[in-house]
This record gives structure tokens, C-alpha cells and sequence, in this order.
């Protein structure tokens, strides 16, 4: 286990070793080739930087080895050279464009940090662009591995078959006990008055707009005083990203700026926001915000709990079924077509990176759970509808909500009827390692791989196959 969470950690890790500064001991170590896979050769310096990676995650994680630590560092350098160059053979397809923008970023940040370009390359004893080549390469390496590890992967699929006889291998102490879960359905509504409140976010950030073009206010400032975003205390400056990644109308308010502009009020699921661009690196935008979310008096508040307190009354002497209450009243787009029924899709849709269709779920871990929502239902039993209460969207727009409890699932041992999506992901899991290490034993006897003989140490490698 502790070997796959270094073995991410190095996928995105720059190396810089080339250009790394040595101190007084390491002056007196020349560097040299370690090892070579297919066309590309492991410098001591090298293994020295994913060394120090090594101790940074066994401090993080409270981890220790016997194992020595440049073995290990070799090792998961090794694999990453073959990945690299088997990716070159297969025509794998990367976006370098991300790896220059990438380089072009964190070489601006070791230029801050340095304090200029000429404090950079005294401390690294190399020119400017040879170190933004270096990382760039680095980077371009690291994706085509990543993209290599991904592709074989992709190929790796499992049956129900394979799923049940993964369980019924595995000891019963082994199992993973599943915490205790939720089922519940939902009924939302934004309060009623949500334009009038929109009007007045709009109204007061053209106020802050004015002080800063006729008054000469600073952006920074007023940022600090009035947005209602994480980025406030940085004075609203967002990290650079390209216009993909921010929401389209705020990339599209962004897009027409000039350094130091000031756009227009700009909505977006979030609020409204005026933006101001600070610079242009390529294709990444460096930009500052002032997000205002609309808010409302209490009475309108409390109006919207009222809706949904009457409706809760009508669902409750029969007149009208959670399911379809949900369906005609609700503004939840997640739920509200499907009988109310909460699911994690809008966390799945905001992160579209970190989950595929699998992860999608109806059961919710008290953990994971609106802590709003968990306190309206721990006060429930199944079948039982809640009083309306005030929380917030998961844009932290300000709604009203109403919840019924359909089932509490005890924590219990993972069980192929209740949590077979959760066995099927250790499963495929299981194999998809199996399916590598045997692609990558048969990649290491087809490739020219050579190791100093000082660093073939038979029984430091766990794949033994390297010292062929």
C-alpha cells in the first residue's frame, strides 16, 4: 500500500535534479548514470531527489522501511523510465501544451520565491530557460508514465462472476466494515424573493466597481473587506488556470480584459463577481474576483420555510406523495425527478476527475452527509418527514429543505447484497494490479536495462525481475 502512495506522489513530482544546487558535501559527490531504461538514463541525483519525496510521505503517513531508501527510490525510478518509454512506442498522446503552461508556472514561483530571474539562476547555476527545458521535460515524462499506467488500466474490466469469487476468497476478519449509512429524500426550494435579492448582490457590487475605476480604490482591498470567497483574505486572486477551468461567464468576462481592467458584474452558479485580470502567462489567466451571493431579510427567509412546512403538512395527511411533491415542487435538478431520492451526483458532476459512474450512490456515510441534513435526520425514524430548515446549495446558495428518512443501513461487513459496487472496486482493484505487474514483467525482459553493479542488490528489489 505504501508503495502505490509513493509511487503517485512521484507521478507528480518535478524533478529538477539537473539544475539542484549542492551543498558542501554533495560537492564532493559526482553525479553519475545509475541505470538506463530503453533511452533514458537515472543520474544519482535523481534517485537522491525521490530519496528526500520518500521521507517527506513516511513522515506524512507515520510509515517506516527496511528497505534502503535509494533501492527503493531506483526502483519506482525504473518503472517510471520503462512507463515513459513504452508510452513512445505505443504512440501514447499527451497534451504538451499543459506541460510547458505547467513549467511556465512553477518556474514564476521559484522566480517569486527566489525574488528575480538573476537570484534563480545564481542559486541554480543555470540560465532561465535551461531550467524551465529541465522541468518541462520532467513533466512531459511524468504524463507520458501516467498516461501509460492509464491505458493499461483501461483494458482491465471484471465480471460479477470475478466479484463474487473475490468475496468468498477473502477471510471474514478481512472484510471491510461498512459504516452506517442514510437513504433520504429531499424537497428544496430558493427563496421566493430571489430576484429582488439578486438585484441588490448586483446593485452593491457596482457600488464597489465605482470606488475602484472613479476613486482609485484599491481591487485588493475591497476584496478583503466584501467577498464572500475563500480568496478574500489573498485580496481575491484566484491561482492561474486556463479559461476551461473557470465557470464559461466568468471565463468569457475574463477573456476580454486587459491586465488591470476591471470587468463588468458577472453572474455565474456561485453569485455575481467583478473580476480584474493581473496578467496573461500563455494560456493560464492570473486574475482577482469580488464574489457578492445574494442575500435576503429574514422574512423572506422565513417565507420559504412556510412553503415547505405546508407542503410537509399536506404529504403527511396523504393528500399528495413525498415522490410526486418532490417532482412538482422541488428545485433541486439531482432529486427532483427521481422521487426526490439524494444521490451524490452533483459532488460527482463537480468533480468529474475524481469519479466515474460507478461511484454513484444513494447511501450517504454520516461523514459525508450536509451537516444540516444530518441533524434534521438523526431526529427522525424511517418513513418520518422533518420540519423545513435553512441550509445552503452546493454552490452555497441559501435554500430551504425539507428531508424524509427512508432507511438507516447499520454499519455491518461489506456484503455482496448491500455494498456490491464497493466489493467490485476492491476486486477490479485487485486485478488491475495483477494485469500490471504481469505487463510489466514482460516489458522489463523485452527492454535494454542496465543497473550499476553497485546498486544490483538481489534482495533489496521487490520485483526481482529488474536484475535480469
Amino acid at each position: 500500500m505504501f508503495r502505490n502512495v509513493l509511487a503517485a506522489a512521484l507521478l507528480t513530482l518535478t524533478f529538477i535534479s539537473g539544475i539542484r544546487p549542492a551543498s558542501a558535501q554533495e560537492k564532493f559527490t559526482v553525479d553519475k548514470v545509475v541505470a538506463v531504461v530503453g533511452n533514458s538514463p537515472i543520474l544519482y541525483s535523481d534517485i537522491e531527489e525521490v530519496v528526500e519525496q520518500y521521507a517527506m510521505e513516511r513522515r506524512q503517513y507515520g510509515i517506516t522501511s527496511d528497505r534502503d531508501p535509494k533501492i527503493e527510490a531506483l526502483e519506482l525510478l525504473l518503472e517510471q523510465k520503462l512507463l515513459y518509454n513504452q508510452a513512445l512506442i505505443d504512440s501514447i498522446e499527451i497534451n504538451k501544451a499543459y506541460a510547458i503552461e505547467e513549467a511556465e508556472e512553477r518556474v514564476g514561483n521559484m522566480v517569486a520565491s527566489a525574488g528575480s530571474v538573476a537570484a534563480l539562476e545564481e542559486h541554480f547555476h543555470s540560465p532561465i530557460f535551461e531550467i524551465k527545458r529541465i522541468i518541462t521535460n520532467r513533466l512531459e515524462e511524468q504524463n507520458y508514465a501516467q498516461e501509460m499506467r492509464r491505458e493499461i488500466s483501461r483494458k482491465v474490466t471484471i465480471t460479477p462472476g470475478e466479484v463474487e469469487k473475490f468475496y468468498k476468497k477473502q477471510h471474514k476478519d478481512s472484510l471491510p466494515i461498512v459504516p452506517i449509512q442514510y437513504v433520504y429524500s429531499q424537497i428544496t426550494r430558493y427563496p421566493v424573493s430571489t430576484k429582488e435579492a439578486k438585484l441588490r448582490a448586483r446593485e452593491q457590487l457596482l457600488g464597489l466597481r465605482e470606488r475602484i475605476i472613479n476613486e482609485g480604490t484599491r481591487f485588493d482591498v475591497l476584496a478583503r473587506m466584501y467577498s464572500e470567497d475563500g480568496s478574500a483574505a489573498m485580496g481575491g486572486e484566484l491561482e492561474p488556470m486556463t479559461l476551461e477551468e473557470f465557470e464559461q461567464p466568468f471565463a468569457r468576462g475574463l477573456e476580454k480584459l486587459r491586465p488591470g481592467q476591471v470587468s463588468e458584474v458577472v453572474e455565474t452558479i456561485y453569485g455575481f463577481h467583478i473580476i480584474q485580470l493581473i496578467e496573461k502567462n500563455g494560456q493560464r489567466y492570473r486574475a482577482r474576483h469580488i464574489l457578492i451571493r445574494p442575500q435576503f431579510t429574514g422574512d423572506e427567509l422565513i417565507a420559504t420555510n412556510k412553503y415547505l412546512d405546508s407542503l410537509a403538512g399536506v404529504i403527511r395527511a396523504d393528500s399528495i406523495t413525498f415522490e410526486k411533491a418532490a417532482l412538482e415542487h422541488s428545485e433541486d435538478k439531482f432529486s427532483k425527478y427521481n422521487g426526490g431520492l439524494v444521490s451524490n451526483l452533483e459532488m460527482m458532476e463537480s468533480n468529474p476527475y475524481y469519479y466515474s459512474a460507478s461511484d454513484a450512490t444513494t447511501k450517504h456515510y454520516k461523514e459525508m452527509l450536509p451537516p444540516d441534513d444530518f441533524r434534521a435526520l438523526e431526529k427522525l425514524q424511517p418513513g418520518e418527514i422533518s420540519p423545513a430548515f435553512q441550509t445552503t446549495d452546493g454552490k452555497l446558495n441559501k435554500i430551504s429543505k425539507i428531508v424524509k428518512l427512508l432507511e438507516i443501513i447499520p454499519s455491518h461487513p461489506a456484503n455482496l447484497k448491500e455494498d456490491y459496487l464497493e466489493l467490485e472496486k476492491m476486486a477490479l482493484n485487485e486485478k488491475t494490479n495483477a494485469e500490471y505487474l504481469k505487463w510489466l514483467d514482460k516489458k522489463i525482459g523485452g527492454m535494454f536495462i542496465r543497473i550499476d553493479p553497485e546498486y544490483r542488490r538481489h534482495e533489496e528489489f521487490e520485483n526481482k525481475s529488474w536484475l535480469k
